[in-house]
């Protein structure tokens, strides 16, 4: 056997990286076994490759990095969110995360037919929690983007002539300048209502 060319063959690498199928992955074991060289460069393959993913690893922001573990399968149940510095919530928000954040402010029972907290308020964004029962009557914004992310409940929003039904953890962006309303088609509805400056 030719150690050199089949070092060279990419065949190592193809390992680390969890490309050989079974065959291949139990004669490159043997291999390793029976040529301390073949050892040593597999050693060496995969203290590089490690060493290249520390260099370029950077920590994900808070949901981002939730969103990953929970794809994942470790979605931890009590995640939350640092409620001093909130992220913007978009489509790929998990609401079970918000909801765990922010649990301690939502109305257990509301007995109001509108109630709000401001939660988020910068050059860049207001974030209000929101609990309602009220349906909003038609209306357009041009100077910020309105958006909004449904915790609990469900409503139909009317974005022009489209009708958008959104439930628990689904996100809708209003565009500037469109007329909008919404009606709310469970006993109540707890969401962020996020303006994003323009």
């Amino acid at each position: 056997m030719d150690i050199q060319k089949y070092i060279a063959s990419g065949v190592l690498e193809e390992y680390c990286m969890g490309m050989l199928g079974e065959e291949d992955q139990a004669f490159l074991i043997q291999m390793t076994m029976l040529y301390p060289e073949i050892k040593a460069e597999l050693s060496a393959v995969e203290q590089t490759m490690e060493n290249f993913a520390l260099c370029t690893a950077i920590e994900p922001k808070a949901d981002v990095k939730q969103r990953i573990l929970a794809s994942l399968g470790f979605d931890d149940a009590d995640t939350r969110l640092d409620i001093n510095h909130l992220p913007a919530v978009d489509k790929h928000s998990d609401h079970h995360t918000w909801i765990n954040t922010l649990n301690h402010l939502i109305p257990t029972e509301p007995s109001e037919d509108f109630w709000c907290e401001l939660i988020r308020k910068d050059d860049q964004y207001q974030q209000m929690l929101v609990v309602t029962n009220m349906d909003v009557p038609e209306e357009e914004h041009g100077e910020y983007l309105e958006s909004f992310f449904i915790l609990k409940g469900q409503c139909e929003c009317m974005v022009g002539s489209e009708l958008f039904t959104l439930n628990a953890g689904d996100f809708l962006q209003i565009p500037l300048h469109v007329q909008h309303d919404i009606k709310i088609t469970s006993p109540y509805v707890v969401a962020i209502l996020q303006h994003q400056y323009v």
